[in-house]
């Protein structure tokens, strides 16, 4: 039997209008293959790549955590330095901050025991202030109930303006209670220098007015009062000026004391009309302070007259010490001249000494005859005698 030849371009069958020969049956299989193959190999491509990428990975983890864990161990060995450091650090500052605490809470001990030291002495001189604020309350009712009674208060008032004539005047230079010409008598007269009237001073303030007006509940309360105020200072003007206003007895110039400084300066700020009016009736309104000035101003003025009246004394004794000067300076001037003298006579009985010293040396030295003759050297002894008996007689007639 002859062999079939196949060729590649020999049609195998027709598909529709188209002849498919074998090479095109072989040409697709193949590419069919070779289609159904690619996926395969791809994926064998890929798991091999993906291993060895696995693979580089798990050895790259490898060798990261070897590193990791190199690292891990340094970092724990620094942290335990670390640690250790810190420890001692916060052993060494909580020892510190407890000394400094210690020391801190004693200062702050010794300075809460002196702060309650000073505290108790405090409290003690606040009760020693207490006590005395009790006591003064005391005094101030008392001064109250004295104040309220008219004569009590004017018991007040005088003993307060005799009080501060008596430390600023001599004793003899004022009178309390004196009587004048005409019955009256002033509460204190300041006796004035040369013969002059006396001054008239009056401590009778009308302080009942006063209280009602501070004691006032209302304006017109208040209003009522200062009414009742003023005309009573004016009856009080018109009572001083009629009855110690006494010419050629008394100043022209009385002196109404106010026993306060307060009451003194609210009657020159709200009544200054009574003020006024005081003035024109030559009635001078003082406080303690003014009334203290005018008695220094009188014993300047007493002491100047007693100094006027003891002047002519002072200059006969002055004279008396010129004289005894005089008598003095004649004395000492002869005592000089008794000094000059005697200090020529001493000076001339040295020079005779020291002639007669030549000399003695001279004739110890066995030169008398050519010193000179015997007849010159005799005076000098007897002038040497004479000379000592008026020194003698000199110093005699000093003594």
């Amino acid at each position: 039997m002859e062999p079939v030849t196949l060729t590649l371009d020999q049609p195998v069958f027709i598909l529709g209008d188209h002849p498919v020969t074998l090479g095109m049956c072989l040409f697709v299989t193949i590419a069919v293959l070779l289609i159904a193959g690619i996926p395969t190999v791809l994926r064998r491509q890929r798991a091999r790549q993906a291993a060895l990428e696995a693979e580089e990975r798990m050895t790259a983890l490898i060798a990261a955590q070897t590193e990791m864990q190199g690292r891990i161990a340094a970092m724990a060995e620094v942290f335990g330095a670390r640690q250790s450091e810190l420890n001692q650090s916060i052993s060494q500052r909580i020892d510190g901050m407890t000394h400094r605490l210690g020391a801190s809470i004693s200062e702050q001990t010794k300075a809460t025991h002196e702060n309650l030291r000073r505290l108790q002495e405090r409290l003690a001189v606040i009760d020693t202030a207490q006590t005395n604020i009790q006591s003064l309350a005391k005094d101030m009712a008392g001064l109250q109930s004295i104040l309220s009674n008219k004569q009590t208060r004017g018991a007040f008032g005088q003993s307060r303006m005799e009080t501060i004539i008596a430390d600023g005047l001599p004793m003899g230079s004022y009178a309390f209670q004196a009587t004048l010409s005409n019955g009256s008598r002033p509460d204190c007269t300041v006796r004035m220098p040369n013969g002059q009237p006396a001054l008239v001073i009056d401590a009778k303030f009308p302080l009942e007015g006063w209280n009602a007006i501070r004691n006032a509940a209302d304006p017109e309360a208040s209003r009522q009062a200062a009414q009742q105020f003023r005309r009573d200072m004016e009856v009080h003007i018109r009572d001083i000026s009629g009855k110690y206003l006494i010419p050629g007895e008394t100043q022209d110039t009385a002196f109404l004391f106010v026993p306060s400084e307060s009451i003194f300066a609210e009657i020159h700020e709200n009544f200054e009309a009574i003020v006024q009016k005081a003035h024109r009736a030559r009635i001078i309104i003082v406080s303690p302070s003014l009334l203290m000035l005018s008695i220094q101003v009188i014993q300047a003025i007493l002491r100047d007259a007693r100094m006027r009246e003891q002047a002519h004394l002072i200059q006969g004794e002055v004279i008396r010490l010129m004289e005894d000067l005089t008598r003095l300076d004649d004395r000492v001037r002869k005592l000089h001249g008794h000094f000059l003298t005697t200090q020529k006579d001493v000076d001339d009985i040295l020079t005779s000494s020291e002639k007669l010293k030549r000399r003695g040396a001279s004739i110890e030295a066995l030169e008398l005859e050519t010193a000179g003759s015997p007849p010159d050297a005799k005076p000098e002894p007897k002038s040497f005698d004479n000379r000592m008996g008026q020194l003698k007689l000199r110093v005699v007639d000093e003594d």
